[in-house]
């Protein structure tokens, strides 16, 4: 008889990233786990089937209406605050500590790490200070893990220490594979797929095709401002295309609490129609708002691939996307999409104004990237790519 699999992941529990990911292995039977890389975690509502270890409990998570987070004190929370802000090299080092002990008692077969600032780090303190033989060590690289904190000196010498330490190396982008065996990984690379699964593509198409993407008066903006998210910028460009935007709304997701306040000052000052979407809004809502959309902008001066641009190509949406996200490995520029400078508004501002005028564009860009998407974003194909790297892994 098999030995039945044992996954120990280690990631950010609330993220729909990790819900995501873990939701393509729910019915194959494996005995899943999840080790938070974030203190006082609350469980994202997608992520079931698991057993999730809380700091100084588990607890088996086992559908939708299980409980999402742990059973806090208000003085606990008030300790966890204070360490996060006083002693965060502290905090490491104890989390690994319990991650350690986690590893002892459950024996998985694989780890894997979701991401490296908060779970490559962490597996890897735990891993410098495991004895024994340590399982096999999955390292999947998220968003700006390698492109945007690679450059920088003070997380440098700690990614290299991830990536010669992993056994396996996962990411969205072939930059990122580059990127990687720069920083000095040299062991096994996993195929180059996005880390949130694929789309039901045969539901999502009826959705998609109710309206021609020329027939469209609604503009998508990504609201994320903070270290990488440039989303005042795509603010900018739009006031400057104020003449040709009669007609129109925008609407704005993940908004940032200044892209919120600077968009009521845009709405005040001019006569365009701006309109914030919840940040609760589950992903079906923001899929159906994209199918209503012309085209969808993104800016960020660091990116794997953008879920949101992916969500804008399978609903036909013209996707307007920074060139840091490696959007030239999904999209043509001028053609199915266009791709600027995160931090120049008036390049920005000149392609919204062409997706505005061309019709023929923004309907054959349409096309275009549905194609894309039924070669390479099938939810279906997808899931069996993300099944057979567990079953590819040399297990000890």
């Amino acid at each position: 008889m098999t030995k039945k699999k044992t996954i120990l992941f280690v990631a950010m529990p609330d993220s729909i990233h990790t819900a995501r990911w873990l939701a393509q292995l729910n019915d194959q039977g494996w005995d899943i786990h999840l080790f938070p890389s974030t203190l006082i975690p609350v469980l994202h509502p997608y992520i079931s089937q698991l057993t999730v270890h809380y700091f100084f409990h588990n607890r088996r998570v086992l559908d939708a209406d299980s409980p999402r987070h742990p059973i806090i004190k208000w003085c606990e929370r008030a300790f966890y605050s204070l360490l996060r802000r006083n002693f965060s090299q502290f905090l490491l080092v104890w989390q690994a500590k319990n991650l350690e002990k986690v590893i002892e008692r459950v024996q998985p077969d694989i780890v894997h790490s979701l991401e490296i600032q908060h779970a490559g780090y962490l597996t890897l303190t735990a891993k410098m200070q495991f004895k024994g033989r340590f399982p096999a060590w999955i390292v999947t690289n998220w968003g700006s893990d390698i492109f945007l904190f690679g450059k920088m000196p003070e997380h440098q010498a700690k990614i290299r220490q991830v990536l010669a330490e992993c056994d396996y190396y996962a990411c969205e982008c072939q930059r990122d594979v580059q990127l990687a065996k720069t920083l000095g990984f040299s062991k096994i690379v996993l195929p180059v797929f996005p880390n949130t699964g694929g789309f039901d593509l045969l539901s999502l198409e009826k959705i998609r095709v109710q309206q021609a993407t020329s027939e469209r008066r609604v503009i998508m903006l990504k609201g994320y401002q903070h270290f990488a998210g440039r989303a005042l910028l795509g603010l900018q460009a739009l006031a400057l295309c104020t003449d040709v935007l009669q007609g129109y709304t925008i609407l704005i997701y993940s908004a940032s609490p200044s892209v919120v306040r600077a968009a009521q000052l845009l709405r005040q000052q001019t006569d365009m129609v701006i309109q914030i979407i919840p940040q609760a809004t589950n992903h079906e809502t923001m899929l159906a708002f994209h199918a209503t959309a012309r085209l969808s902008i993104g800016l960020s001066i660091s990116d794997a691939i953008s879920t949101s641009l992916l969500e804008a190509m399978v609903m036909g949406s013209f996707p307007i996307q920074s060139c840091t996200a490696c959007a030239d490995e999904w999209i043509e520029h001028g053609v199915s999409g266009a791709i600027v400078p995160a931090e120049e508004p008036k390049i920005v501002a000149m392609w919204i104004r062409k997706a505005l005028s061309d019709d023929d564009l923004v309907n054959r860009a349409a096309q275009l990237n549905w194609q894309t998407a039924l070669a390479r974003l099938d939810g279906e194909a997808l899931k069996q790519q993300a099944i057979a790297i567990y079953n590819a892994v040399e297990l000890r």
